[in-house]
């Protein structure tokens, strides 16, 4: 991960690193000075080098003092033993930053490179938006009606406009919400996140905001008596709590893998592939396919954190924000489960089929 990037000499000076140890030092985008992975690395560490400039020979030297967790990081930077510029950085800077994109290498034309160019460019496009959208209340419809479609696709759309504006809270900029038929939705973003917090953040607030679309659509219903109201709140309940299985890709197991990996590497991996394996059972039990197809999307999201866990760019999350985010996670659960669980005592039959298919 980036934990610095400052102007020396009139160029980028930026530090990269890693839990695992391992720091590079890059001046200009070349590198001036690395250290191997080491987990027993001390706090204090220095970055010794020489720059040319002209027939003279600058000595130049970065000295640092980084904690993990809770994240800490001061810096000192020397040139012919002189300092010339010090600070520190907390998490929230590390949140706010937008990384360093090294220049890319030229490509030669290629087949592949010709259709991957295409499917971006289809991608950020607006057409795509309009015919995934269209897609989607064509198929609602075809299974349900024309009216709960349209609903069905109002709180896909808040849903997803959670993740949205979540990821607009910490400045990535975002291309918007894809409405895919019979998965859902995806919101997405440009850039890439830094922590784990972020992670947590943006996977739990889609969620959130179906929680509390949940509560509005109460309150309509106890206002007005429309049962409409009653079955799409209850309905809403339930695709928000699937989404927060824990299992990847799935909001809840990104929550999952994000405090897990954050106490080290062994725990991610042991809980995530539980929670897999789990899912592989629940998929085979309700016969859901498309759950098995999500699962394998999974797995290799799996294999890679664990792959690439000594480089992992992501900083994370403390004792506190670990206690936090699983309480967030539990505390949003049993509310949805609440909602489901207050509708079904009506009697109605429509209203406790969420509560039935929670039962199998």
């Amino acid at each position: 991960m980036e934990l610095l990037s400052i102007e020396f000499l009139g160029r980028p000076l930026r530090l990269e690193g890693s839990i695992a140890g391992w720091q590079e030092l890059y001046w200009d985008n070349q590198i001036v000075s690395q250290m191997v992975a080491d987990s027993e690395r001390k706090e204090s560490t220095s970055h010794q080098f020489n720059l040319q400039k002209g027939d003279e020979v600058l000595n130049c030297q970065l000295d640092v003092s980084l904690i993990w967790q809770p994240f800490s990081f001061q810096y000192t930077v020397k040139l012919d033993g002189n300092v010339i510029s010090e600070g520190e950085r907390s998490s929230k800077d590390i949140e706010q930053q937008t990384p360093v994109v090294a220049p890319k290498t030229e490509r030669r034309f290629s087949l592949i490179g010709l259709i991957s160019l295409g499917m971006k460019a289809l991608k950020s496009a607006k057409l795509i938006k309009v015919v995934l959208a269209s897609a989607s209340l064509a198929a609602y419809s075809w299974l349900f009606s024309f009216q709960f479609a349209l609903a069905l696709i109002a709180c896909l759309v808040i849903h997803e406009y959670g993740h949205v504006k979540a990821m607009k809270y910490f400045g990535m900029k975002t291309k918007g919400i894809y409405l895919v038929p019979f998965l859902g939705g995806l919101a997405l973003s440009d850039e890439k996140i830094n922590t784990r917090w972020q992670d947590v953040f943006i996977s739990i607030m889609g969620p959130m905001f179906g929680f509390i679309l949940s509560l509005v659509l109460m309150i309509i219903y106890w206002v007005t008596g429309d049962i409409f109201f009653a079955g799409l709140a209850a309905f809403n309940a339930f695709l928000n709590l699937f989404n927060l299985l824990p299992i990847l890709p799935l909001d809840g197991g990104h929550i999952l893998k994000s405090i897990s990996f954050s106490m080290n590497s062994i725990t991610g991996l042991v809980l995530c592939t539980a929670a897999a394996i789990g899912g592989i059972a629940l998929s085979y039990t309700l016969g859901l396919s498309l759950l098995g197809f999500l699962l394998i999307m999974g797995t290799l999201e799996i294999l890679m954190e664990w792959r690439y866990r000594h480089t992992s760019h992501l900083l994370p999350l403390d004792r506190y924000g670990q206690m936090v985010a699983a309480a967030w996670y539990v505390a949003l659960v049993a509310g949805l489960i609440g909602i489901i669980w207050h509708f079904a005592q009506s009697g109605d039959a429509l209203l406790q089929l969420p509560l039935q298919i929670l039962g199998t």
